[in-house]
């Protein structure tokens, strides 16, 4: 275990040290959680436009439901193993480029890395068929934003790859979820008509 953390401990300062201060307000603002909002905007009218009120519904409650379980299940992780981020671990602090706003207690594991990844696995497997090309853009933009948290100093790699696994399982699983909950309404509306 103490060899994978020192590999990781040194990918993070490789990783990090790539970083020049002419991009950190790039970084910055990719993982700023507002940033989003016109990338989100647009994939709820995408949604709409291609799937109607109903399903836009149900699938904002999934997407909340999603960002909030990997975002509590990164929490619990944080608080259940305290494992110092590398922004507050000595022996790394002093070699890394610490960009970032504020640096909490804990990083393992990355809710941004599990959230965005979460979101982009489900909302791919929704349009994969409609808009094949939006779903290499999703993934792309997960993995940048979760690079992101370790070009600002504030995760490992180990973090960020455990935080994509989980929210790589977590839209899979969300993904189902909301097909079953849909076919569920669906049958609902057909019995009634």
């Amino acid at each position: 275990m103490e060899k994978l953390a020192e590999l990781d401990r040194e990918l993070f300062l490789y990783l990090n040290n790539l970083g020049m201060e002419t991009w950190d307000w790039l970084w910055i603002s990719i993982s700023d959680k507002w940033m989003a909002i016109p990338l989100y905007a647009l994939l709820l009218y995408l949604i709409f436009r291609k799937f109607g009120w109903q399903s836009t519904i149900i699938t904002m409650v999934v997407v909340t439901l999603l960002i909030t379980a990997t975002d509590q299940l990164a929490n619990l992780f944080k608080h259940g193993f305290e494992r110092p981020r590398p922004c507050r671990q000595e022996g790394v602090m002093e070699y890394a480029r610490y960009v970032a706003e504020r640096c909490g207690r804990y990083g393992y594991f990355s809710a941004h890395a599990a959230n965005s990844t979460g979101v982009a696995v489900f909302l791919s497997l929704l349009f994969k068929k409609h808009y094949p090309k939006l779903v290499i853009f999703l993934i792309f933009w997960a993995v940048v934003v979760s690079y992101s948290r370790i070009y600002l100093g504030v995760h490992y790699p180990g973090d960020v790859i455990t935080g994509m696994i989980i929210g790589l399982i977590f839209g899979f699983l969300f993904h189902h979820l909301r097909k079953f909950t849909t076919l569920k309404i669906l049958k609902k509306d057909l019995s009634q008509a």
